[in-house]
């Protein structure tokens, strides 16, 4: 299991972060994910042997964002 975290560019509000969560929740692999909208952050922990951060970047991508690891 490993925890990181994601500076999230483009967010506007608390539904932005929620979408992103929820994005994140349905990828294979995704133990928790906690995005808090003010700190422009998100806090993923998930299984290296399912997921990466590559595919968590994409996802978040997906949804009209912008990450990086912190």
């Amino acid at each position: 299991m490993k925890k990181l975290k994601f500076q999230i560019e483009g967010m506007h509000c608390t539904s932005c972060a929620l979408l992103i969560d929820e994005e994140l929740e349905e990828l294979q692999g995704i133990l928790q994910s906690k995005t808090n909208y003010a700190r422009q952050v998100s806090e993923v922990q998930f299984d290296e042997q399912k997921t990466d951060e590559a595919t968590i970047i994409t996802a978040i991508s997906q949804v009209g964002y912008k990450a990086k690891v912190l």
